[in-house]
């Protein structure tokens, strides 16, 4: 199954989007703080396309605001007999909106972060996550193969055939 391209522009001005509006009423300003300085380093992102560390710096920003959602979401959420207005409610909708579309947002930010070139791999064990490289690709420098033993031909002609001459 092939995984549907999103733009990275998208997924920022979508979470630009209902940052804005979940942070209109009952939030602190913790959360729109940490939230736009995530989106900074999406928009730094999207204008350094071939960046790798961009795509990995928003892709972890997006994560740790993942847990500092929840944490304010579920400190400030107004609970008691409260009669809860209607731009609370709207405020309060948008911010989990905006919690519960960031693990899909992770998945295709993780999808272009390997585009770009990025090659950490999740390995999910037995226990707990771990990351790895994968060197399969890398030659040892301290073995030399029998063809670089042989002087290099910088032009690419062939030794026994003279040069044309026109």
């Amino acid at each position: 199954m092939e995984i549907p391209a999103i733009n990275l522009k998208a997924i920022v001005l979508v979470h630009w989007l209902l940052t804005v509006w979940g942070s209109m009423a009952f939030l602190p300003r913790s959360y729109a703080w940490g939230n736009f300085s995530v989106l900074a380093l999406g928009v730094w992102a999207i204008a350094h396309r071939d960046s790798i560390d961009a795509v990995v710096m928003f892709l972890m920003g997006t994560v740790g605001t993942i847990l500092t959602d929840i944490v304010h979401i579920g400190i400030y959420y107004p609970t008691r007999d409260l009669v809860i207005l209607d731009v609370l409610r709207f405020s309060a909708g948008m911010a989990i909106l905006n919690l519960l579309l960031k693990p899909a947002s992770c998945f295709f930010v993780y999808q272009m972060y390997k585009e770009r070139g990025g090659d950490y791999n999740v390995n999910f064990g037995k226990w707990f996550p771990t990351v790895s490289r994968t060197r399969d690709d890398y030659q040892s420098i301290d073995q030399q193969d029998q063809e670089s033993a042989r002087p290099a031909n910088p032009f690419n002609q062939a030794q026994d055939k003279p040069a044309r001459a026109y």
